[in-house]
């Protein structure tokens, strides 16, 4: 099971709860009467407030302004943050390009598609065959990023030996044509999108799809000077995106009604078998640079009090994750490896340093820290490990 969190960009809606706040700003654009489209005169005054540029009424896609490049960016870093702060969270980046022959928005060129247009030598049925090749050859443009998150399955399972529940998260530019869009003036056709795609077991999807639309609300309402207008609701089954088998939307409650800010969908896996067909990847890895290597500590745990040990280990997960160190929650995985074969896996992964909690921490706050590159391992105590690698790291960048 999946769960596909689309956090849809439109009109900039976190700058639509303070509208009331500048009611008598806005007054001053409102020439006609009470109809007056309140959508147009909000995008007016992000216009006005440097949020949108003025082009943005004249073209298919919005354009930001100084203080509206600012503020998408700190929305994308504070939906990663959320989303990431799950151990098994992983961000990809997938590529605008679609394979997916069926993808419904395709970039074509306008010169060739006029040339076949213009030969009145040819029959209808040479020009359509003519204009049936051109679209062949043209690309498929992404309208979703699910595609890429299935794509990235495998080998994201493999990275987790094949143990669920794990979730992909991507924040890129996705091409929407008029048929996906509820309004064709005003909305535009290129939008950035940020999502989580998280894979579960049939048994717990449920459970994690409740989990989630707590989350997503929560961190909605954390930006609000209103919390109260955020809300959820059902998607009623008329609504119900192919292969979903129920899906949750957070709502906002605008000056002019109701909207969807964002929409979780529980599907099943029959676009991911239609994906991979039964095929299988390998996970190859590339030991890396320090600076560059994606995870710098795997933290795990030997003998001693499974709860304990647990406590500990997620005690300090927090605290690297906290100082911006990259860590790797291998305490959580339930297949059982060799010491030997631990450290193969994360070598394999270029992590930096192994750090496992046992019950020599419990007694006296020693843990056992593997240096990747040396393979030593020593001894230290769990109140210098944070500064040592924070030091470490740093030192890195003039390697």
């Amino acid at each position: 099971m999946k769960m596909f969190l689309n956090c849809i960009r439109r009109r900039l809606q976190l700058l639509g709860e303070k509208l009331p706040r500048y009611q008598r700003n806005i007054a001053r654009y409102n020439t006609s009467d009470d109809s007056c489209d309140k959508t147009s005169l909000l995008m007016q005054l992000c216009a006005d407030r440097y949020y949108i540029s003025p082009e943005a009424f004249h073209t298919r896609t919005c354009t930001y302004g100084p203080l509206g490049t600012e503020l998408k960016k700190n929305i994308i870093e504070q939906w990663t943050s959320a989303v990431r702060s799950r151990a098994y969270v992983f961000g990809i980046t997938t590529s605008v390009q679609s394979r997916m022959c069926e993808e419904s928005v395709r970039i074509v060129n306008v010169g060739d598609l006029q040339e076949i247009l213009h030969q009145e030598s040819l029959s209808k049925k040479e020009a359509s065959q003519k204009i049936q090749t051109l679209m062949k050859a043209s690309v498929s443009v992404r309208t979703s990023l699910l595609q890429g998150a299935l794509q990235q399955y495998i080998q994201a399972l493999e990275l987790v030996n094949r143990t669920l529940p794990f979730g992909l998260a991507e924040t890129g530019l996705c091409h929407h044509s008029d048929s996906q869009l509820r309004h064709s003036s005003g909305c535009s056709f290129e939008v950035t999108e940020s999502s989580l795609v998280w894979f579960c077991s049939p048994r717990t999807s449920s459970q994690w799809m409740d989990y989630w639309a707590h989350q997503r609300l929560q961190w909605w309402r954390k930006f609000a000077l209103g919390p109260s207008d955020f809300d959820m609701c059902n998607v009623v089954d008329e609504e119900l995106k192919e292969g979903a088998s129920h899906g949750v939307k957070v709502l906002y409650k605008f000056p002019w009604g109701l909207e969807t800010l964002e929409t979780l969908w529980s599907l099943g896996d029959t676009l991911l078998l239609k994906t991979h067909q039964g095929t299988c990847t390998k996970l190859q890895v590339l030991k890396l640079h320090p600076t560059l290597t994606p995870v710098k500590v795997a933290l795990d745990m030997g003998r001693g009090s499974s709860s304990e040990l647990r406590q500990v280990c997620e005690g300090l997960f927090q605290e690297f994750l906290e100082a911006g160190i990259s860590t790797w929650p291998g305490y959580l995985d339930t297949m059982s490896l060799s010491l030997e074969n631990l450290h193969t896996k994360y070598d394999e992964m270029g992590v930096l340093f192994t750090v496992m909690v046992s019950e020599s921490t419990l007694k006296g706050g020693l843990l056992l820290v593997r240096n990747r590159d040396t393979t030593i391992r020593e001894t230290m105590h769990i109140s210098e490990i944070k500064f040592f690698l924070l030091k470490y790291i740093s030192a890195s960048e003039n390697f």
